[in-house]
């Protein structure tokens, strides 16, 4: 089997004080999964004076959130105007959370004084042709007239921003930026412990049953307790805990490479600037430099994780393409994690029953979009209205045919590759 080898958990961190369950405990809130949207209803949870109790099936981190290029962008996948006119009023509400979503994660990085390698230096998204330059145009307009600091690009700006070659332009988004995932996520834990939360590792829940108004939650070995109301963070990791709900999204295999240290010579020809950077095809890359000078790229990869480094040769390829000056430069790391994506490219709460709550489908934003989403669970699992959430809460839908998800997958990245090719 391959090792994989992610960049983030190479990097020392201070153990954290986790506490394992005990039977007969009792909270107000339990939560299932220690990841940003976890961690950040527990944060918020305790500080607002609830019990909190995070259960981790894994540890801390271990899933999308510790496995993730680290960029932080506003908004939804859906634009402004799409939204409004899908969801009227509501879609508006929509929007203007989407834009706040960046802003909750530097803002936490700043209030709770976090040891987190972070920039704010905005992100870029490049456009491969006319079409996309067009799409870019279009979505600068939208949000300037909704008051963010975004611009259009030209080719030559472009080229200075990323050093990379093949762009007729694109838009900057300075809201934006890149954190260290997995020191952020570790840092919310560390927050959430300090204002009363508890944490418990290695802790899969198996079970979730009615014991009178509250739930009874069971943990893997037989401890169990508890709880007033649960939340469940699980996102593209969710399992049989409650029905259907893994079938509600397909889960996508995002990969990821990194070099060794860029020397110094390269500093001014690649991302001198520090900009997170995607491109506009259907079938996307991604790339930054890391805190320590890495050049890192991600994009999609087979579904069935990686066998070995042949699966991560077509990001290699990419970023020479891209980045001729990087050739013979070593990859060191080698990861990949899951991507939560829903039908209608929108987050979705559930409510299957009163007090388990359950949010999903981060769409590939999940650092800004899930911290912020936290925040908003808490406040409604303390007492507070639907109204206060950001989107509907819906039934729990498993996608028709989820069980062959795998081969309409591969037959949509085909398609969509094709179109990427075909676009003018």
């Amino acid at each position: 089997m391959f090792q994989q080898n992610p960049l983030w958990s190479a990097v020392p961190a201070p153990a954290i004080d986790v506490s394992p369950v005990e039977t007969g405990e009792t909270v107000d809130l339990a939560v299932v999964g220690a990841g940003f949207l976890g961690l950040s209803t527990a944060l918020l949870a305790a500080r607002i004076g609830l019990s909190v109790r995070v259960v981790e099936a894994d540890r801390i981190g271990a899933g999308a959130s510790g496995l993730n290029g680290g960029q932080v962008i506003p908004g939804l996948k859906l634009d402004p105007e799409t939204l409004e006119a899908r969801f009227g009023a509501r879609g508006a509400n929509m929007a203007a959370f989407g834009a706040s979503t960046a802003d909750a994660v530097f803002g936490l990085i700043r209030s709770e004084v976090m040891d987190v390698p972070h920039t704010r230096a905005g992100w870029i998204q490049v456009a491969h042709t006319e079409t996309a330059m067009r799409k870019a145009e279009n979505l600068v307009n939208q949000w300037r007239a909704r008051g963010a600091s975004v611009d259009l690009l030209g080719a030559a700006e472009i080229a200075r921003l990323t050093g990379a070659t093949g762009y007729l332009g694109g838009w900057i988004d300075r809201r934006a930026g890149t954190i260290d995932p997995l020191a952020f996520v570790r840092a919310l834990a560390r927050a959430a412990i300090a204002t009363g939360a508890r944490i418990a590792e290695g802790a899969r829940v198996t079970g979730l049953r009615r014991k009178g108004e509250g739930w009874h939650v069971e943990t893997q070995g037989g401890v169990s307790f508890d709880a007033g109301k649960v939340v469940v963070a699980t996102n593209a990791y969710s399992d049989r805990l409650i029905p259907g709900l893994a079938q509600t999204i397909v889960p996508l295999s995002s990969y990821q490479i990194a070099t060794a240290r860029l020397p110094k010579d390269l500093d001014a020809a690649v991302l001198p600037e520090g900009q997170a950077v995607s491109d506009a095809r259907r079938i996307l890359f991604y790339f930054r430099r890391s805190p320590d000078g890495r050049f890192m790229l991600g994009g999609r990869g087979p579904m069935s994780g990686p066998r070995g480094p042949v699966d991560f040769a077509h990001l290699e390829r990419t970023m020479l393409r891209l980045y001729p000056c990087l050739r013979g430069i070593a990859i060191e790391h080698r990861w990949s994690g899951r991507v939560g994506v829903t039908t209608n490219h929108l987050p979705h709460i559930h409510e299957p029953e009163p007090g388990l709550i359950a949010a999903i489908g981060c769409q590939g934003r999940g650092i800004g979009l899930m911290t912020a989403l936290g925040a908003r669970l808490a406040i409604y699992a303390a007492g507070g209205d639907v109204r206060d959430l950001p989107f509907p809460v819906t039934p729990v839908r498993p996608i028709p045919f989820h069980r062959f998800r795998r081969l309409g997958v591969a037959g949509a990245i085909a398609l969509y590759r094709a179109l990427d090719r075909l676009e003018r």
